[in-house]
């Protein structure tokens, strides 16, 4: 049975858990208001230049752009979109969950399949498990820039031009509210708009091109890939802190809840002690009326 001591020194140490989980979750919600805010600013402006890059596409009469192009699928590549930092329940879990799921799906179709990954938490684990990765990009998550975006989309870009791949699948995060957060598998290449929570496409047009549809879909095509992974990565950093601020308040619930369990049960012992000695003395003044 522990004693008083040991008692007294747990509540001490969940106590001291309970304020670092505290903490943690007053962190993770200051930067979950950021990154809810970048992400709904980018949402509006990725759905709209998906829009606007299907009416180009709608209307480009045969001339179009390597990356529009599609190909027989026989490698596909998955990209997964994970958080260098754990602490966030089970955000990272379900992303690579879901990748690997899908993989083995591809494999059995006959698709060879490589892997690329953002975050060391998809890195680790697919080195834990003796899958190489074709590249992998670490220490961005909390710190997200475009030029993050620019410097993916181009090792994307630049493998599938040179058709090392036939077809770019995405997996991250969507971040839906604070306690959900749904995971998305997307095409990525050939360009295809992303699946958004709401449909906002654009009819088809006759576009009059200036100065000429090569030059702006050179220039267009390219940009809405970046737009795209920069949009992912956003939509994961917000999932990823809203993912930590919850674990963290659960974290702090049950510590709290053990707390009061083992304050219960320290009275116990303490009352049974009391009992205990007080019986010691009644016993003594009795044997010494005797």
């Amino acid at each position: 049975m522990a004693t008083l001591r040991d008692i007294k020194r747990r509540i001490k140490a969940v106590q001291s858990t309970s304020k670092i989980t505290k903490a943690m979750k007053m962190v993770a919600a200051s930067k979950f208001r950021r990154a809810q805010q970048r992400m709904f600013e980018m949402r509006p402006y990725a759905d709209r230049m998906n829009g606007v890059l299907s009416g180009l596409a709608g209307s480009a009469e045969g001339e179009t752009h390597p990356l529009l192009a599609v190909r027989p699928r026989r490698k596909v590549e998955i990209l997964v979109l994970t958080s260098d930092r754990g602490l966030c329940g089970a955000f990272n879990a379900n992303i690579l969950k879901a990748a690997t799921r899908h993989a083995a799906e591809l494999r059995a179709e006959g698709f060879e399949v490589v892997m690329s990954s953002v975050g060391r938490k998809a890195r680790d684990f697919f080195k834990r498990r003796g899958i190489s990765l074709r590249n992998s990009w670490v220490g961005i998550s909390g710190k997200i820039s475009y030029a993050n975006a620019q410097e993916i989309a181009g090792d994307i870009i630049a493998t599938y031009t040179e058709e090392a791949v036939d077809e770019v699948i995405l997996v991250y995060n969507e971040f839906k509210s604070v306690v959900a957060q749904k995971v998305v598998i997307a095409r990525l290449l050939p360009l295809a708009p992303i699946e958004t929570a709401e449909e906002d496409t654009l009819p088809v047009y006759n576009f009059i091109y200036e100065p000429s549809m090569k030059g702006i879909f050179e220039q267009l095509v390219p940009k809405n890939v970046e737009i795209q992974v920069f949009r992912a990565l956003l939509e994961s950093q917000a999932s990823e802190e809203a993912a930590r601020m919850s674990a963290m308040e659960n974290a702090t619930k049950a510590a709290n809840e053990m707390i009061g369990s083992l304050t219960l049960q320290y009275n116990k012992a303490r009352q049974a002690s009391i009992t205990k000695e007080l019986m010691d003395i009644v016993g003594g003044v009795e044997a010494l009326k005797g």
